[in-house]
């Protein structure tokens, strides 16, 4: 079944229309210039702003993801680049205005770049508006397997976000969802971290735990916590097995699930062990106490996508 994906649309600036004609940019105050600035150095968009996405790669991953281009910036040490650029926002439904192909120099650029070694390319994507039932049923249902949303409880650390999306998609989850308080998938950080992950996979940002809790039960989601050790109520790290309190039947691995990751530091929230359907643990040597949330993560993804392949 194909899947619509909404956009919010983005304003051109007050002012910009004498600047986007010039043919190249060479005011640090251009009003392109400082939403490209804010969007490549930010921690993620806001309501109706842009998602900034720097680099050859992720600007070519944005566009055949089908993301909207709104704005295409390019500095001379990008200009090699743009024809392939073109070639690939041409066969997109939305393609590229060209009065929104802009044009900078390598300092203007520099001075924006969240990068250090920039490449001379950048863009602003129209942010994407998902639905749950879109991350339950992303790209991985289309494989026959049931619904698998990754869902980042709290985690703080960009890198981690993009490392847990990339190995999402890699590891067939049908989407993801960043609970209230987690660090944007889109910012540049996690966007770099996630290799253009986080631009194709079905994401769902600042939700409330309670509400995606109860959303999940509506949908028949089963509701999966990741552990470091025991719970908080006393119980013993696991021995031996990979799963603790995990389904063991096969069959339970086709059941839709939802794979609840926390905060680095605290961990899960208490109502999520509270209201969770099972619980998992990765076992380590006494002397460990936790992996990192993005290795855990990982390991736990390929644990899952390993068993339903088992259990065709």
């Amino acid at each position: 079944m194909e899947r619509k994906r909404r956009t919010l649309s983005l304003e051109q600036p007050r002012g910009a229309g004498d600047e986007l004609r010039a043919d190249v940019i060479t005011s640090r105050d251009n009003k392109w210039l400082k939403m490209f600035r804010t969007a490549l150095r930010g921690n993620g968009p806001e309501r109706n702003q842009p998602i900034g996405v720097e680099g050859i790669k992720l600007v070519e991953d944005g566009l055949r993801s089908g993301l909207a281009l709104e704005a295409l910036l390019v500095s001379g040490a990008g200009e090699r680049n743009l024809a392939r650029i073109l070639d690939i926002a041409s066969e997109t439904e939305a393609g590229v205005r060209r009065e929104r192909i802009l044009r900078t120099t390598d300092k203007l650029f520099a001075g924006i770049a969240g990068t250090e070694t920039p490449q001379g390319v950048a863009a602003l994507f129209r942010t994407p508006v998902w639905e749950l039932d879109d991350v339950l049923r992303g790209p991985g249902a289309s494989r026959g397997n049931a619904a698998l949303v990754v869902v980042l409880a709290g985690a703080q650390d960009p890198g981690n976000v993009g490392t847990i999306l990339r190995s999402a998609e890699a590891f067939g989850a049908t989407g993801a969802v960043a609970t209230r308080g987690t660090a944007d998938p889109w910012s540049p950080k996690a966007l770099r971290a996630s290799a253009g992950s986080a631009l194709r996979l079905p994401v769902l940002r600042g939700l409330a735990i309670p509400v995606l809790l109860a959303q999940l039960k509506i949908e028949q989601v089963r509701v999966i916590a990741a552990i470091a050790g025991g719970r908080r109520d006393g119980s013993e790290r696991p021995a031996g097995p990979a799963t603790w309190d995990f389904p063991r039947s096969l069959d339970d691995l086709r059941q839709a699930v939802a794979i609840f990751i926390g905060n680095e530091g605290a961990g899960l929230p208490v109502e999520v062990e509270h209201a969770a359907d099972a619980a998992i643990s990765i076992p380590m040597s006494g002397a460990v106490e936790s992996l990192n949330a993005g290795v855990a993560a990982s390991l736990l993804l390929y644990e899952l996508a390993r068993g339903r392949e088992r259990s065709r």
